[in-house]
């Protein structure tokens, strides 16, 4: 009995675990949501939070748990994970969110937490435990998602300035700020269906390696998906202001027609992956949508510096928070 009640202790405090790094990724990527629409004067700071954590939350009842399928049972072979593995996992995740969201870098929290399942993993049994399908299809999106963003994102500006070629600036201006609260409320609609489901995946993998849960199973408990999409709404509501002026300003100065350009391109990104099952990052997606707009203008008026800190943040996420999440994992051997 004493077994028992230690086990559901350990399992108690890894989903508080997990829902507080839900919580940082709706805090850390919030600036994903609503940088644009900050940035181009539509939305004061204090409405947009309010606005993306409306849609975040909102988005439980639009999509299905594919993203949450493809984490908790598509990354690793069955029976390799236990506590220390989603321990590992998760101080990994948490701790590049951290440094990144200090330093201002756009980074992706989705794969911070695929590179510390990754990392922790290969630590207890080694490479041959993941499972490569699932690894190869969420690496390739790192590469497709903000091309994806970024060609859907360039071919609505060029197409909105073919269509409104002949209509006054400021009466585009006007319809624009209109039509970004869609734009708006479409993108954190998307971020909210697919990040969201990264956490009831990894909470899933966890009762399912603690027998709470079975692997037969066809979605989570009620209870893990409802607490995910409330933690990254609650996330979002609080914002994280210092990746707000990097993805809103200093990549590229947008108006409200680049707005809603960038924010639609990458909506489509988004609805796209979560309808695939593919864990994608919000963050690359919007980047690759914010450049592809700013680029129909002229190539000078992206900030390429930015864009390509930016890009080096992305290239050293999984790598970085496997490595975390290895030493984590080692670590929590010792301590239970």
């Amino acid at each position: 009995m004493q077994t028992v009640q230690t086990a559901l202790w350990v399992v108690v405090l890894l989903v508080a675990l997990a829902i507080l790094f839900d919580f940082m990724n709706g805090f850390h990527d919030a600036a994903n949501s609503i940088a644009t629409v900050v940035s181009t004067g539509v939305l004061k700071p204090a409405q947009a939070v309010l606005f993306a954590a409306f849609f975040n939350v909102v988005a439980i009842f639009v999509f299905h748990l594919s993203v949450a399928a493809t984490v908790g049972k598509g990354i690793v072979q069955p029976g390799v994970v236990d506590t220390h593995v989603v321990f590992g996992a998760l101080v990994g995740a948490i701790t590049w969110n951290v440094v990144t969201w200090y330093y201002g870098i756009p980074s992706s929290s989705s794969h911070a937490l695929i590179g510390g399942i990754v990392g922790a993993v290969i630590a207890k049994a080694g490479a041959g435990s993941l499972v490569s399908a699932g690894i190869l299809k969420t690496v390739a999106f790192i590469f497709v998602s903000p091309l994806l963003g970024f060609l859907l994102g360039s071919a609505m500006m060029v197409l909105v300035a073919w269509l409104f070629r002949r209509t006054r600036p400021n009466k585009v201006d006007k319809w624009f700020r209109r039509l970004q609260l869609v734009s708006a409320g479409a993108y954190s609609l998307g971020h909210g269906g697919n990040d969201a489901q990264k956490t009831i995946g990894i909470i899933w993998l966890l009762l399912i390696a603690t027998g709470y849960a079975s692997a037969a199973d066809a979605s989570p408990p009620t209870w893990t998906i409802v607490s995910c999409y409330l933690a990254i709404g609650l996330g979002t509501m609080f914002g994280g202001w210092r990746i707000v002026k990097t993805m809103g300003q200093k990549i590229t100065k947008l108006k409200p027609v680049g707005g809603f350009c960038a924010e639609t391109g990458g909506a489509l990104t988004l609805f796209l992956a979560t309808a695939l099952g593919i864990p994608v990052s919000t963050t690359h997606t919007i980047t690759g949508a914010i450049v592809g707009v700013g680029s129909t203008q002229r190539a000078s008026a992206v900030r390429w510096g930015v864009a390509g800190n930016i890009i080096w943040a992305w290239v050293l996420t999984i790598p970085a928070s496997a490595f975390v999440a290895a030493m984590a994992y080692w670590v929590s051997l010792q301590l239970y």
